[in-house]
């Protein structure tokens, strides 16, 4: 699990494509703190497990699940990333909780001035919009951010010059994709509302229910 608080940005050394995967180089320093092998280190909101690393980088593998709904597959050497290092039950929960992995991608359709900040409005498929609420929040290439407005199939976000400069966002520019992690919450909910529907429309088709049973002494 993660928080969402960008550590640092990172900068890709190499990238290099296998069998329906990748291997990615990744220069960081922060989160290579007490790294082990085996560690998870969310990359641009993706959760990565370090399978090699030095003082000054780590090295990652990405199955085909994760190339297709993430932003990685886009990557080069040379570009930033986010990242963050898993936490502990001791780490401050300063943004919401983020599991790493990424529902899909996300294209910037605009970006507004407004006062000091900046509105990145962000289109994705219909079909995770449904998770998005208006100041609920969304990960961003592994962001913690707070939705200020919706419509059908964008929402936006506010940054102050501070968020600007500690996350890639910051120098995206419209045109350009970022991975998107939707409330794990609102995933849950849906669930238990789908599946109590379908035990009542079960009950219902058999005309057996709990009443029933009581009634007839069971």
């Amino acid at each position: 699990m993660f928080t969402g608080l960008v550590e640092e940005k990172g900068s890709v050394i190499s990238l290099n494509s296998g069998d329906k995967s990748i291997k990615l180089k990744i220069k960081a320093n922060k989160v290579l703190e007490n790294v082990k092998l085996g560690d998870s280190i969310a990359t641009n909101g993706v959760c990565l497990t370090v399978t090699e690393f030095s003082k000054d980088y780590f090295v990652a593998d990405c199955m085909f699940e994760t190339i297709s709904r993430s932003n990685l597959k886009r990557l080069k050497a040379g570009d930033e990333v986010n990242l963050e290092k898993s936490i502990t039950l001791s780490t401050p929960l300063g943004g919401h909780l983020v599991t790493g992995d990424v529902d899909c991608e996300g294209e910037i359709v605009s970006i507004t001035q407004e006062g000091i900040a900046k509105i990145y409005e962000i289109k994705i498929s219909r079909k995770y919009m449904r998770y998005i609420v208006e100041k609920g929040r969304a990960t961003i290439d592994g962001a913690s951010l707070t939705v200020i407005s919706l419509t059908d199939d964008t929402f936006s976000v506010s940054l102050i010059p501070h968020t600007q400069e500690k996350i890639i966002l910051g120098s995206k520019k419209v045109g350009d994709i970022v991975n998107i992690e939707t409330d794990l919450v609102g995933k849950y909910i849906e669930r238990f509302v789908y599946f109590d529907k379908l035990e009542e429309k079960e009950n219902k088709k058999s005309k057996i229910s709990r009443e029933f049973l009581l009634e007839n002494g069971f």
